[in-house]
């Protein structure tokens, strides 16, 4: 059987032990700050808060391009040279990566590419998916896989609040944030990928801690997640003490496994620090 190799970007914020698990090729977004052009996941994530309380100003972000989804894929034939490839990529409404992972693709074979139409926990839980598949049926055929993958895309639900409403409405990756106006400032909307775009979807007030729990409520109500597995994604700056609710209210209502995963620099950017979220996959 060839071996099949995983592949997807750093907006996945994948942990590495996982990584490492399912043998996964992870490469990296760009973050701009000062003029200059850091690979996502090279610089800490305070950095990026550091220079927003610096300069006003919030970091950009920019997609992989092309010519690093060529150097990716010709590593890996080099290592593996009649593998196949399959790339599980963040989604296509929300940046340009996707599309360059298809115009890298053109000059090789055994490479087929899936739109998670996710990002951070939520695509990386699809990721994860099909690490574990892989895992137990290692003489899967790729396209038995690529059609399991891509069965659980829709399943994949993603629900977040943002640490900052500055850096949410700096990123513009929110289709309809000019909905939220007057208060806007108070208020910490809930965002959600919907058809793979970024969506304002609710409102919430108060302290995170109250926001945090009631989103989770929330979302368990409205979506019949696998009480398997559960994320949850925080940027660094989220209290403690919200953190071992979140668990409180996970194993309350039965789910076996919680993964904490960390917002990476490009998640980071645009959702500020303290922000919390929750994915899983639906049954």
């Amino acid at each position: 059987m060839k071996k099949i190799i995983l592949t997807t970007e750093s907006g996945a914020d994948l942990p590495n032990d996982l990584v490492e698990k399912y043998n996964v090729r992870v490469v990296p977004m760009h973050i701009i700050m000062d003029g200059k052009d850091y690979l996502d996941g090279s610089l800490p994530v305070e950095d990026i808060y550091d220079y927003y309380a610096r300069t006003k100003k919030i970091p950009s972000t920019t997609s992989t391009n092309a010519h690093e989804y060529q150097e990716l894929f010709t590593k890996i034939r080099t290592e593996f040279p009649d593998c196949t490839i399959i790339h599980i990529g963040y989604t296509s409404k929300a940046s340009s990566s996707f599309q360059n992972a298809v115009i890298a693709a053109e000059e090789f074979g055994d490479i087929y590419l899936i739109d998670a139409l996710n990002v951070t926990g939520g695509l990386a839980a699809v990721v994860i998916y099909a690490g574990q598949v892989l895992q137990n049926e290692p003489d899967i055929e790729p396209q038995q896989l690529v059609e399991r993958i891509e069965s659980i895309v829709p399943k994949s639900r993603l629900s977040f609040v943002p640490g900052s409403l500055e850096f949410l409405r700096a990123g513009g990756r929110v289709s309809n944030m000019a909905s939220l106006v007057g208060a806007l400032l108070k208020i910490k909307p809930c965002i959600e990928l919907v058809d793979g775009k970024l969506v304002s979807t609710k409102k919430y007030r108060g302290k995170m801690s109250t926001v945090a729990e009631k989103l989770l409520r929330e979302y368990l109500d409205e979506y019949n997640i696998d009480r398997e597995q559960l994320y949850f994604i925080y940027s660094i700056g989220l209290d403690e003490s919200v953190k071992a609710r979140m668990d409180e209210v996970a194993k309350e209502n039965g789910f076996q496994n919680i993964r904490w995963i960390q917002a990476g620099g490009m998640i980071s950017t645009h959702s500020g620090a303290g922000g919390f979220g929750v994915a899983g996959l639906e049954v």
